[in-house]
């Protein structure tokens, strides 16, 4: 964290344009700390005084406002191309309770703040859009959106900051990993983060030329069971074996977890065997929380057990990639990209607009681009709409074409022939096990 300036305990000095703070919450992703700078320096340069509020609103809902300290543009603009928050972050979610938003808006009254940035994602995104509405416009609100999951509803071809230098790092790992496989003739499940969406697993396993990639998108609204991911994964091992090479790497989207869901895991391997994978714990409704079990090695082990009878045996490591990508450095991409975003935050809540509505910032061939809370967000879920992978564009259709998976082709007679001896099965025997791949 910079060294920044004294704590604000005389509210009365402040700048005649008032005062700006900055929030950020949620997981961390490259380039916050880019926001951070481009908003105080561009703030500043406005006549505006800035203010940085550590670990999210979890202060604010209780009142405290000791964590808020002055940002000066010398003091923080060396860290527009470090990884991390150097004011934290966190997931405390002030819209869940009125008297807790109220003690937020109440706060931010406190340190006479009339402007607003929030940075994170879904949650942040509708607690920014309720400190609008319930400070009725008073406090004006800009949400630069982010999360390496490059899931949320920005217009097509706009990414969110930080996916790119996720994607990035995760291309280095991947790439160094297929290397030991060939090395060491072994095959690596690689489970990457993206709950709603598998834009960052489709985008490391293409850009590594990974073996295979997998995301739930593929499967559309089909119910998708856990031995047909691994099916697919086995599918891969044997057409590669047939060309004689035994090692690979598979990329797997977490989202497969959500789409097999808990009754699907429960079938497939049943819940006594399921807690050998992870803390069973289930919410208030009586379901399970998927993001304790360890999916890579479920898939690790129901895949060794199904190759069994087929007479293969492969040395597999399951590994996630998603922590090690939160922090990094930004790339070039990112840290620019973030300069653009925090410089149109400012942009905007200076604008005649953020008198008349709070919005979410983006960035479109260039321009600033508003767009409006109430247009983003459904009231219901609290939420916005996830953008999720298209299958129908040829960036997909190219992804699978680089693969190496069963395709219809393969079971034609001369093709079936040499990956039935593979795995010493009839064709026939091969075509009943197999074939249900690719109809």
């Amino acid at each position: 964290m910079p060294p920044l300036r004294k704590a604000l305990t005389d509210m009365a000095e402040i700048s005649p344009r008032g005062r700006l703070a900055v929030v950020v919450g949620g997981g961390p992703a490259p380039g916050i700390n880019g926001v951070i700078s481009s908003v105080t320096i561009e703030a500043a340069h406005r006549g505006l005084e800035v203010i940085g509020v550590r670990d999210g609103f979890k202060h604010l809902i209780a009142g405290d406002t000791s964590q808020c300290r002055m940002l000066l543009p010398h003091e923080v603009g060396p860290y527009y191309n470090r990884g991390g928050s150097f004011l934290g972050t966190s997931r405390t979610n002030p819209a869940k309770n009125p008297a807790d938003l109220e003690r937020v808006i109440e706060s931010l009254r406190k340190l006479n703040v009339a402007y607003l940035v929030t940075i994170g994602g879904d949650d942040t995104a509708f607690s920014g859009s309720q400190v609008y509405k319930k400070a009725g416009g008073a406090i004006r609100v800009a949400h630069v959106p982010k999360t390496i999951d490059n899931d949320l509803p920005l217009p097509s071809g706009v990414p969110t900051f930080g996916f790119e230098t996720a994607r990035h790092l995760g291309v280095q790992l991947a790439r160094s990993l297929h290397e030991d496989a060939r090395t060491t003739g072994r095959w690596y499940l690689l489970v990457s983060m993206g709950r709603a969406a598998g834009h960052l697993a489709l985008g490391i396993g293409k850009a590594s030329a990974a073996t295979l990639t997998l995301i739930s998108e593929e499967f559309r609204t089909r119910t998708i069971a856990l031995d047909h991911v691994c099916d697919i994964v086995i599918g891969s091992m044997i057409k590669r074996k047939a060309e004689g090479k035994g090692y690979g790497t598979a990329v797997l989207a977490e989202g497969l977890i959500e789409s097999i869901g808990e009754k699907g895991l429960i079938q497939a391997v049943g819940e006594d065997e399921l807690r050998r994978y992870g803390k069973i714990e289930r919410d208030p409704h009586g379901h399970l929380r998927l993001g304790e079990i360890e999916f890579g090695r479920i898939v690790r082990d129901r895949i060794a057990t199904r190759l069994e009878p087929l007479g293969m045996k492969f040395t597999m490591i399951d590994k996630d990639l998603g922590y090690e990508l939160r922090c990094a450095d930004p790339i070039p991409f990112d840290a620019e990209y973030t300069r653009d975003l925090g410089y149109g935050a400012v942009k905007f809540l200076l604008s005649p607009e953020s008198a008349q509505y709070g919005a979410i910032v983006s960035v479109v061939g260039g321009r600033l681009h508003p767009l409006k809370f109430e247009d983003m967000i459904n009231p219901a879920t609290q939420r916005m709409r996830p953008r999720v992978v298209d299958v129908e564009s040829v960036t997909f259709e190219c992804a699978c074409q680089y693969m190496t998976r069963l395709e219809p082709g393969d079971f034609e007679p001369e093709p079936l022939a040499k990956l039935a001896e593979t795995v010493k099965l009839t064709p026939d025997q091969f075509r009943q096990r197999f074939e249900y791949l690719v109809r």
